[in-house]
């Protein structure tokens, strides 16, 4: 198994990590830098702020459910755009992730970004690790590397995305989908 951490991954949660801010998550990788660390968000907490209370041009394109997600324990004031888009080439105010996945500039309004958007996800905050950090929770089994699916960051059931993650790749991390949020209750 493929286990590189890169640029438009997954990191999900193995059940053994017991940190509260990343406890069954998945992460998406934005930014990796060997010298610098890793950056990504957590695509499966949602807050119960709206998207359209906090930036209201972006609401009409926030996926389902339209809220503003939980990025990570860092920098919370800030907020990072996640979108769909009709491009894989880098412009002022969108930047490529993966394929047609790109964050955007939410300081910009939808309709003067280079590339047309079709969902874009909020998140504040976010996930980051020092420059050999994440290498080492992944040794530790505290995270598994797995290739995003094309609708992980915009899924309409983000309580559900840690399972359904799991349970997609078959054997042995399928069962890890099972595995009950306290093992005394089993």
């Amino acid at each position: 198994m493929d286990e590189e951490p890169r640029v438009g991954r997954l990191l999900v949660a193995s059940p053994r990590l017991a940190d509260p801010n990343f406890a069954r998550t998945v992460v998406m990788i934005l930014a990796r830098h060997p010298a610098e660390g890793t950056l990504g968000v957590v695509l499966n907490r949602p807050s119960t702020t709206a998207v359209d209370e906090l930036l209201p041009s972006w609401g009409p394109l926030a996926a389902e459910p339209a809220m503003v997600f939980v990025g990570g324990p860092v920098g919370a004031q800030g907020a990072i755009g996640l979108a769909r888009g009709g491009s894989d080439t880098p412009a002022e105010g969108w930047a490529p992730v993966a394929g047609r996945l790109g964050t955007v500039d939410l300081a910009r309004h939808p309709v003067d970004l280079p590339t047309p958007v079709e969902a874009v996800r909020v998140f504040l905050g976010h996930a980051g690790w020092g420059q050999g950090q994440l290498e080492a929770e992944i040794d530790e089994g505290a995270w598994v590397v797995l290739d995003a699916g094309p609708d992980d960051v915009a899924c309409a059931t983000p309580d559900r995305l840690w399972r359904a993650v799991l349970r997609r790749q078959g054997g042995k991390l399928a069962w890890l989908a099972n595995v009950p949020l306290d093992p005394r209750t089993n």
